[in-house]
């Protein structure tokens, strides 16, 4: 053996011996850099969902990563949702070739409200309008992961499974939740008197979101049921639109929204359809509203609902 052959082995004894001094061994150590290469790998192919739906949020506005600093991206819709929610889980399933983004979803559904032969039928349309055959809808179909939670106990421990959902699904960007409200009365039934225990579950589901937020850097949405307060007279009509906006979940999670979407109905209007024809239209207004740390902004659409899905108008 050279000299040169001497010291490259004293060094490799050495380096050895130092991490044993850790109590890890060379193998172990080369075992544990390759699996957080592999953890930066799946944060880095997580796409930013800022262009889901540029009709819908504040120029600028959309979903985003993060910057150094923790961030939420969190959007909270009250009131006439559904089509727009279908609207957004096609947006990210579609492929590229048909206007989507080509991304995972997954769906919580604790309402049981999820219409999947709405939901087919919104995608098969659109896909027909961009020529693509039954094979492109069931990829995209395969893109879209649904769990059904019946009590606030099952949404935790939903929760906790989704870091592994996330670890082995690097294409994951949204998680929508229908609805986080659901379970808000049964909570407070089981809580009784106690606010503290009223909100316990919730308070956890929050704290876990906001650790998987800052950790995977993906995107949720969540629905939220108004709660009507009894009015009457002109004090009714002047509060009605702050009443529906008003917070009422727990503190832990309403820290962790940046964004609230109101969606109310409007007056149906006449639509000229098939010539002469006319026939009226449900028309829905949405005013989006951002409490973000970068910026605070709004914007206010308007669409209607159409066998393909939502038409913005």
């Amino acid at each position: 053996m050279n000299a040169g052959e001497t010291c490259r082995s004293c060094r490799l004894r050495w380096e050895e011996s130092r991490v044993s001094d850790y109590g890890v061994s060379h193998g172990a150590c080369r075992v544990d850099v390759f699996a957080f290469l592999q953890l930066l790998a799946r944060l880095e192919a997580r796409r930013c969902l800022k262009d889901i739906e540029p009709r819908l949020f504040a120029e600028d506005e959309g979903p985003r990563h993060g910057d150094v600093e923790p961030w939420r991206d969190l959007y909270l819709c009250v009131s006439g949702k559904t089509e727009l929610l279908y609207h957004l889980l096609c947006r990210c399933v579609l492929p590229e070739a048909a206007g989507g983004l080509e991304v995972d979803a997954l769906f919580v559904d604790t309402d049981y409200s999820l219409d999947m032969l709405r939901l087919v039928s919104i995608l098969d349309s659109r896909l027909s309008s961009a020529g693509l055959e039954e094979a492109a809808l069931r990829s995209s179909l395969s893109r879209l992961l649904v769990v059904h939670c019946s009590s606030s106990s099952q949404l935790l421990l939903t929760l906790h499974y989704l870091e592994t959902t996330l670890n082995s699904r690097p294409s994951l960007a949204l998680l929508l939740i229908d609805s986080i409200s659901a379970f808000y009365w049964l909570d407070r039934c089981e809580g009784g008197a106690s606010i503290s225990r009223q909100e316990e579950k919730l308070s956890k589901c929050a704290e876990l979101l906001g650790r998987l937020l800052r950790d995977y850097k993906f995107t949720i949405f969540a629905t939220c049921h108004t709660i009507r307060r009894s009015c009457s007279g002109l004090a009714a009509s002047r509060s009605s639109t702050l009443e529906a906006d008003r917070p009422y979940l727990c503190r832990p999670w309403q820290r962790l929204v940046t964004h609230r979407v109101l969606c109310s109905r409007q007056e149906a209007e006449n639509h000229t359809a098939g010539g002469s024809r006319e026939e009226k239209r449900q028309v829905f207004r949405v005013h989006c509203s951002s409490s973000s740390s970068r910026t605070k902004a709004s914007r206010i659409s308007s669409f209607c609902v159409t066998d393909a899905g939502v038409q913005f108008i």
